[in-house]
């Protein structure tokens, strides 16, 4: 279930859209997306009641087509939401904390070598987003790219942890993503940035799907 969940998650703040944000996810969500992070990061973020009252038409766009709604890095906003789950990084609140904050919802956590995604996992999350997988213009605070060997390395050694893979990831790269063992790509400017949002969508989606289907043939 939560592997399927990752096969095309996406991420997106106010910050990110040419648009408006809630025609980006419209459009996304035509294209079938299978998961959703709600990101306000950046200097100019929304912050306070703006921030709340954006999340909260995002997440009945979400609701309505039962697409998990991820909070990133906000564990009051996803509580005052009832949001499906949080996501944190290494420089947020500790994931342990974070899970007993949250209860059972779901529980993410950026990591970017095996010992953090240990660590994760012994905080009980349920799933982990390595990254970056490549350079990525996305993110100002993003770390040096990992490689496709990194999550091959993960693998070898954490066979069923349910993996994303985040940074740079386009569709020309996402199949040797997959291929490498990730169950899903997640993306932010691949469909932020697209000129047609829901037929890049649509392609990555079909991208991931056709690849994880060969995989397990």
């Amino acid at each position: 279930m939560m592997k399927h969940m990752l096969s095309l998650y996406f991420i997106m703040g106010s910050g990110d859209c040419t648009r408006d944000p809630l025609t980006v996810l419209d459009e996304a969500i035509q294209g079938r997306i299978t998961m959703f992070q709600f990101r306000e990061k950046g200097k100019k973020a929304l912050t306070g009641l703006e921030k709340y009252r954006l999340a909260e038409k995002l997440f009945e766009r979400c609701k309505d087509h039962n697409i998990p709604f991820i909070v990133n890095d906000d564990v009051d906003l996803a509580l005052a939401l009832q949001a499906d789950g949080v996501h944190v990084g290494q420089d947020d609140e500790a994931a342990a904390r974070v899970r007993d904050r949250i209860g059972d919802k779901y529980l993410g956590v950026s990591v970017h070598n095996l010992a953090e995604v240990q660590q994760a996992l012994a905080a009980h999350a349920d799933y982990v987003g390595l990254g970056p997988i490549f350079p990525t213009v996305s993110k100002d605070d993003a770390k040096q790219a990992c490689g496709l060997a990194m999550i091959e390395h993960i693998r070898t050694y954490e066979k069923h942890v349910p993996l994303v893979a985040i940074g740079g990831i386009t569709e020309q790269t996402a199949r040797q993503v997959i291929e490498a063992g990730a169950d899903g790509i997640a993306v932010i400017s691949a469909i932020c940035r697209a000129e047609h949002i829901c037929e890049q969508t649509k392609r990555l989606y079909e991208t991931v799907m056709h690849a994880k289907r060969r995989g397990d043939g």
